[in-house]
């Protein structure tokens, strides 16, 4: 062997069929001292077996590894160190990796860069990529615009719904329920999506168009399987102003009309104001996590939903004669004409502050004119409808208008020590109602710890619920890609990956 003839030979295997792994890499893999593959799990590896090839599979690395990170990492330094050892008398090894080396390998990457710190002449043989093989079975052009991600980083990645997006490794079923709840944050839920199982495999490939709230439910997936996401329409509302409101309201009023007529939903004929309180407040909820979360796709969806709920208030108010949708139309329309004379009068009112100041005289005005009763900020006026975290915040804030506060925040961490004693004394005395009530005036001496922080104690525990499900997410994942269920795992094991979530964030 020449100086110059590579130790270290990166071979692709291509999509799945061995008919079209190109014949150098054939020959490279038989001339080779030692055969790696990154996994035996794919079907040109059948090939190798057929044609008397001897091979050391490196799966093993994925149960010995605790990140997809620490495993490239084992199988780089392994394959660096069997090279080593043939590098003086020049014996190759081959490397080979499903699809193409360089497309979406990141062992191969890392590879390279050891490979030339290390001195080892290395050569790279390329196939047929996995991508090449899905975009001929969706008979798609990546050249009109398509994003590439992958299934275990798809999360907290930005999407661009107006491009196509392709979704790899989509090993299982447990990887797919976590990329399509993912997907359905920007998508809807009905968005028709394919699925692409075995790419270029003769006899082996399967392509089916779904709803994407679907996917999950194939019992098909497997370690070669990709999900193609189509874009959206974004198509532009012709109305002036590009408001995207091309319908009235009518519409919607017509078909509560029916819903609610003699022929219509027994369900929604049954319901009264009172049984569709817990669903308005739920819809205002979900308003509120969608404009968080940044969606406006999903924050049109959840605002039509709040809208039918104020429709079918309407419906029922109308069926006893009390108002009807055009009356609240029409009554917010004049009350918002009324309160902003800087626009539609004479006022003048140049800051915020200005119009907050008009507004609230304006406001006491008509509930003076309306003979009701101007709120006082009292406890009285807090609405016991309100979650009880707020509610517990605005009731300190009420009392401490007229002086009944802590001067400072160490009086209201004192009080949380005293709670905290009394529902450790409570437990020990095995008295549930006693624990219950205990722990509720511990929460309450927390959210007015928080309040004297400027802390709003709502949007805390939100963010760390948020924060809680984003780790565990996280777990879930690793665990549907190690193919392991987490009720079978220790304690111990669930909390290093739990550190490792932590760490990635």
């Amino acid at each position: 062997m020449s100086l110059n003839e590579p130790v270290l030979i990166i071979v692709g295997l291509g999509p799945g069929d061995p008919g079209i792994v190109p014949d150098r890499n054939w020959r490279a893999i038989q001339k080779a001292d030692l055969v790696l593959l990154r996994t035996c799990h794919h079907p040109s590896v059948m090939e190798l077996e057929q044609r008397g090839i001897r091979y050391e599979a490196l799966d093993r690395f994925y149960e010995e590894g605790k990140t997809f990170e620490e495993v490239y990492h084992l199988i780089v330094n392994y394959v660096i160190k069997e090279a080593l050892k043939r590098l003086p008398a020049g014996r190759q090894v081959v490397y080979a990796v499903p699809g193409h080396p360089q497309v979406a390998e990141t062992t191969v990457k890392w590879l390279l860069e050891k490979a030339r710190a290390a001195g080892i002449p290395f050569a790279v043989c390329p196939a047929m990529s996995c991508l090449d093989a899905v975009y001929a079975a969706l008979e798609l052009d990546p050249a009109g615009g398509l994003v590439i991600l992958d299934a275990m980083e798809l999360e907290g990645q930005p999407l661009v719904t107006k491009f196509g997006l392709l979704v790899t490794q989509v090993y299982n079923r447990a990887i797919a329920s976590e990329v399509k709840l993912t997907l359905m944050d920007s998508y809807p839920d009905e968005h028709l999506v394919i699925v692409v199982r075995g790419a270029g495999i003769p006899d082996g490939e399967k392509v089916r168009e779904l709803p994407l709230y679907e996917v999950d439910r194939l019992e098909w997936i497997d370690y070669l399987t990709t999900l193609y996401v189509p874009p959206l329409d974004n198509t532009p509302s012709t109305l002036p102003g590009g408001c995207g409101c091309r319908f009235p309201l009518d519409p919607l009023v017509e078909l509560m009309d029916t819903l609610r007529g003699d022929n219509g939903c027994p369900w929604d004929r049954q319901q009264t104001h009172m049984s569709l309180k817990k669903y308005l407040l739920e819809e205002a909820y979900e308003v509120a996590e969608a404009i968080e979360s940044g969606e406006m796709h999903n924050l049109c969806e959840e605002l039509g939903d709040l809208l039918l709920q104020v429709v079918f208030h309407a419906k029922l108010a109308s069926e006893s004669q009390q108002f009807d949708m055009n009356d609240i139309i029409r009554g917010i329309t004049d009350k918002m004409v009324r309160r902003h004379p800087h626009v539609f009068g004479e006022a003048k009112a140049d800051t915020p502050a200005q119009v907050k100041v008009n507004w609230d005289k304006i406001k006491a005005a008509e509930k003076k004119q309306a003979g009701i009763a101007v709120k006082t900020g009292s406890l009285m006026d807090i609405p016991l409808a309100m979650p009880a975290l707020m509610r517990a915040e605005k009731v300190q804030r009420a009392a401490a208008k007229v002086g009944f506060d802590w001067p400072d925040p160490s009086g209201a961490w004192d009080k949380v020590a005293e709670e905290l004693r009394e529902v450790q004394e409570a437990v020990r005395e095995e008295d549930q109602q006693k624990i219950k009530e205990e722990i509720g005036d511990l929460i309450f001496g927390i959210v007015n710890v928080a309040r004297l922080l400027r802390v709003n104690a709502e949007d805390a525990l939100d963010q760390a619920v948020k924060k809680f499900a984003r780790r565990f997410r996280y777990i879930e994942a690793l665990a549907g890609h190690e193919r392991r269920q987490l009720a079978a795992m220790t304690l111990a094991e669930l909390d290093s990956w739990w550190e490792e979530a932590k760490k990635n964030e």
